[in-house]
């Protein structure tokens, strides 16, 4: 009876395993097609024939991106206003969602609301309200109008994602804290900070790709002073409406990816647990 059931089910799975193998595989040709056009040399890129690969890989594009005078200064602006947004929104999403789940007070679900009602908001709609705000506070041309929005949008998420991985925590176990003698600042950070962790590092991830790509507010509010532009403004560099350097443009995203990918790496096994709901009761 086992046997026939795994003889029924087989071709779905196949099916559901064929078709997942397809969307990564549509999902990872454009990566793919960037890489492959960084190591082009100028000739293919501009050819009227594209092929999917190259008899004469180059560094040259690469060359070009490193011999640019300000490309490092761009890489730790990008480092700078990533880490602090992750950094910064983490912990406050998480003391943010350990209030409103432990402690009952007036407007808590209002303020839940409008946590959601943030999200709906476009980024777009919002830009131009930001720069006049950031105009009077003094920080155009500064990194502190990167890093400001950046936080400001991604509380609403990290806080609504925190909640329930903070629900999960038992109760129980709050109160057995407190009679071995733990302050409740001791129960936050040893105890309830480790159990969320899977759940801060997930909101971490979607923190940190969002203030990395950040072209939006680099071009709206890093106006004239270059030195504080980031890694997204550099790809104007190599773009030029008369004659865009496609190869530096390619070399230069496929740079940017590298971090990605490298803190996608150290958090994986955590990023899987987060997504999952790594907490239970």
């Amino acid at each position: 009876m086992n046997t026939s059931r795994a003889l029924v089910r087989r071709p779905w799975r196949s099916a559901a395993e064929a078709s997942a193998l397809l969307v990564a595989a549509v999902v990872a040709f454009p990566l793919y097609w960037m890489v492959l056009s960084a190591f082009r040399p100028a000739g293919e890129i501009e050819s009227s024939e594209p092929r999917p690969w190259t008899l004469a890989p180059t560094l040259e594009s690469f060359r070009r991106v490193f011999g640019q005078q300000e490309f490092g200064r761009y890489f730790l602006n990008s480092l700078l206003v990533a880490g602090t947004v992750v950094i910064a929104s983490a912990l406050i999403a998480f003391l943010a969602a350990t209030a409103v789940t432990r402690f009952r007070f007036r407007f808590r679900t209002t303020l839940l609301i409008m946590f959601l009602v943030a999200q709906m908001v476009p980024v777009e709609a919002l830009t131009i309200p930001l720069f006049f705000l950031m105009r009077d506070a003094g920080q155009l041309n500064t990194l502190g109008s990167l890093i400001l929005p950046h936080i400001a949008f991604s509380l609403p998420f990290a806080i609504w994602m925190l909640r329930g991985f903070v629900k999960a925590v038992p109760e129980a176990l709050e109160e057995a804290a407190y009679i071995d003698g733990a302050s409740r600042t001791r129960f936050m950070w040893r105890i309830l900070f480790p159990l969320v962790l899977p759940g801060l590092v997930a909101t971490s991830v979607f923190s940190f790709i969002s203030a990395w790509n950040d072209f939006l507010f680099a071009k709206s509010f890093i106006i004239s002073d270059t030195s504080q532009s980031t890694l997204p403004m550099a790809l104007l560099v190599f773009y030029k409406p008369d004659d865009p350097d496609w190869g530096g443009v390619m070399a230069a995203s496929t740079v940017m990816t590298i971090p990605v990918l490298i803190f996608f790496v150290l958090v994986q096994r955590r990023l899987v647990s987060g997504l999952g709901g790594a907490v239970k009761d």
